[in-house]
């Protein structure tokens, strides 16, 4: 079978690696970074959602970022400053406005498909990753906003997903450690939760297992083909020794996150991605009070565009906000305050004497549509682009991918 080099070991690069494993291909995970999963992947909001899957390309959307524009502390935020990437980013999202209901729907469908991909992983390599399968609850505070929502509730439906109003009072039954003074709410209860990090690093090692060889501390500096592919990339940590290594292959996945635009630019291909920043604490649950008072069902508050995950025992995940700055990785106390607030005053008796921040930058497409499938050129393929559902879609992304690649190189072989 064939030798895939594979640049990126965030969860799309490795649930794509362990895809082609499984198809009998030898593979090889490039990776900037000395460990897997350590940035879009290292401690995002925790959702497995296929109810979160509509996409962002309309109006309200745009309309809320222009009122936003001066609100330090807004869900959306945008950084006017000019830059062409950015604008020529927004003029194609604008375009694919007229997409919006195909692409929900389209989306929900791989969501779906995605979740028993990752569950069937998951318990066959025996990975720990505080999995909890109790449903997503969306919450909402007035009659204006949820009847919004039942109209996006018919995409997903139309897609396949189980989804249902709730009273507030149905709401509180299913989780009852909220406060507030609910409107209504729709429950998921297929969806589930999860960290990522521990998945992904998880599974990484049940790649290695299988045969998977991975670089990490690798910088890739060029990719040329005289046959086979040569990944040229320097080794090593900065300040340390370095060493250029080249890594052959018979193809190349570029599942590389922010970076899979310089790569695809390699190649020939264009893949338009911009980062969009999100932040999340993570507040350790250190006495009973806490642990008691933080809810085990995974939430999504529609007015703030907060989403929450239970991590175990001891630690509860809160995530949110867009932030549209380039690549500023700078974790902002302003977009950090807004969470903890959050968390306050929804679940008083969580205690936030020890929380942990982060930032991350999704990769997100103009369409909000992950980009998988071939490039231009015979062995060049992408899992890239998938924005804020890295998380629920990957493992079947992956699939398709790593379907497309067997059908591709075994012809080539056959015909050989």
């Amino acid at each position: 079978m064939s030798h895939l080099a594979i640049i990126g070991a965030g969860i799309t690069g490795i649930t794509t690696a362990y895809a082609l494993l499984e198809r009998g291909h030898s593979v090889t995970v490039l990776d900037r970074h000395r460990y897997p999963a350590m940035e879009t992947s290292f401690a995002n909001g925790g959702q497995l959602s296929a109810s979160n899957a509509e996409v962002w390309n309309n109006w309200s959307t745009i309309f809320k970022g222009l009122r936003w524009i001066l609100k330090r502390d807004a869900p959306l935020l945008m950084n006017p400053a000019p830059s062409w990437h950015k604008y020529s980013w927004l003029a194609e999202f604008v375009s694919n406005i007229s997409r919006y209901r195909h692409n929900t729907t389209e989306t929900t469908r791989l969501a779906i498909a995605a979740r028993q991909h990752l569950f069937s992983i998951a318990e066959r390599e025996g990975i720990s990753f505080d999995h909890v399968r109790r449903g997503i609850l969306h919450i909402y505070w007035d009659r204006p906003s949820f009847q919004r929502a039942l109209e996006v509730n018919s995409m997903l439906v139309k897609g396949g997903l189980d989804r249902r109003p709730v009273t507030a009072s149905e709401a509180r039954c299913i989780e009852p450690a909220v406060h507030g003074d609910l409107y209504g709410g729709l429950y998921t209860p297929s969806d589930s939760t999860g960290d990522i990090h521990k998945f992904s690093v998880g599974l990484a090692k049940a790649c290695e297992q299988r045969g998977a060889q991975f670089l990490f501390d690798a910088n890739v500096d060029s990719i040329t083909r005289s046959g086979m592919f040569r990944i040229g990339c320097t080794v090593g940590r900065a300040g340390g020794e370095q060493n250029l290594t080249i890594v052959e292959a018979d193809g190349v996945v570029v599942c590389a996150g922010l970076a899979s635009r310089h790569f695809a630019a390699m190649l020939g291909d264009r893949v338009n991605i911009y980062p969009v920043k999100g932040y999340s604490i993570t507040v350790h649950l250190e006495d009973e009070s806490s642990r008691h008072g933080a809810p085990w069902v995974s939430l999504l508050d529609d007015r703030a565009k907060i989403v929450t995950s239970r991590l175990g025992d001891g630690r509860f995940r809160v995530a949110g906000t867009a932030e549209f700055n380039g690549m500023n990785r700078d974790i902002r106390h302003d977009r950090i305050k807004p969470l903890v607030d959050w968390t306050r005053r929804l679940f008083p008796g969580v205690e936030t004497n020890r929380v942990v921040p982060w930032a991350g930058l999704r990769p997100m497409m103009p369409d909000m549509m992950p980009r998988f499938g071939k490039g231009r050129q015979r062995g060049v393929y992408y899992n890239t682009g998938h924005g804020h559902l890295g998380w629920t879609l990957s493992a079947a992304t992956a699939q398709v991918v790593a379907d497309t690649i067997s059908s591709e190189l075994c012809s080539t072989e056959s015909a050989a």
